[in-house]
């Protein structure tokens, strides 16, 4: 009888100790894969970061041995190219950073302001030709900038904006980036209907919904808009470069462009190491507003 029941027995621990071996195996082969994935992915990082890992070493590196040692591990570093880049222009570089300030508060206060409105009208309201001004508005996303270049500059310089901030600020408070339109319009059509039937039962009107309703659910959508407007209109280089020519108006992207003469020296180093000080702004935005980029696009349904 003994012996029966220690045969059962072993029978029963037998598939279990399997059953344990196996998930042991399973568990084994998933901790590698995870390292593997994790090791491939830091690797593609280094890849991806070592051009701005580059710049920054190159910024703190001796004019001449910036192309003539291409690494990025070097014991002779210096201030100097900061030092010199931020003065060696007629005005200090300081000077271009308000430019470009400037240039990103407008724009991004435009951009707020005109592409929310915008984009709630094509998403509450109900107005003849609203699908097809919806389409023609989709429509210029596909238009190329350089297409209407030319008419713009001709009206710009017949309204004497030339030589200002105007014809790069302006725009931007007659909802002219598509884009962002598109993106609201989406956020908004996601909010429950059931919000907006109710505040027009109190006797809210448009404007009132959308001041107080709309725009504080908004803050997701709002804070992509302002980011990507930041981003693209800080480095944005040949806006800047057709409507403004004198060094006192210049924004840091065509600031930059001071250090590199195709008829005398290039200070690579002065220009790297005031590419790097513009940089920070960029880094800092997006560091910032990280995690509104991501849950804008994710509730807004755009991928």
């Amino acid at each position: 009888m003994t012996t029966l029941q220690e045969v059962a027995t072993s029978r029963a621990v037998e598939p279990q100790d399997a059953s344990d071996r196996r998930r042991r195996r399973l568990r084994r082969r998933s901790n590698v894969r995870s390292v593997i994935k994790h090791i491939t992915l830091i690797a593609l990082s280094i890849l991806m970061i070592y051009p701005l890992i580059w710049l920054v070493v190159s910024s703190l590196k001796p004019n001449s041995e910036i192309f003539t040692d291409l690494g990025i591990f070097t014991t002779n570093l210096t201030l100097d190219n900061y030092v010199y880049g931020w003065t060696s222009q007629q005005l200090p570089f300081s000077h271009f950073l308000i430019n470009s300030t400037i240039l990103v508060i407008g724009a991004t206060i435009g951009n707020l302001v005109s592409c929310s409105l915008a984009a709630y009208a094509f998403a509450r309201l109900k107005f003849w030709g609203r699908n097809a001004y919806f389409a023609i508005m989709l429509g210029t996303i596909m238009l190329p900038f350089h297409v209407v270049l030319v008419p713009q500059f001709i009206i710009f310089r017949q309204l004497g904006w030339l030589e200002t901030f105007l014809p790069l600020i302006v725009p931007k408070f007659l909802a002219v980036d598509a884009f962002f339109i598109f993106l609201m319009v989406q956020f908004i059509r996601g909010l429950p209907k059931e919000i907006f039937e109710a505040a027009r039962i109190d006797g809210a009107g448009h404007l009132r919904i959308f001041g107080q309703v709309t725009l504080p659910l908004m803050v997701p959508a709002l804070a992509t808009t302002a980011i990507f407007t930041f981003i693209w209109t800080w480095g944005d280089f040949f806006g800047p470069l057709i409507y403004l020519r004198t060094r006192e108006n210049f924004p840091v992207s065509v600031a930059l462009k001071g250090f590199i003469d195709a008829q005398s020296s290039s200070n690579y180093g002065a220009m790297f190491a005031m590419s790097v000080v513009s940089l920070i702004p960029l880094f800092l935005a997006f560091l910032l507003g990280q995690r509104y980029l991501v849950k804008g696009f994710a509730t807004s349904g755009i991928k």
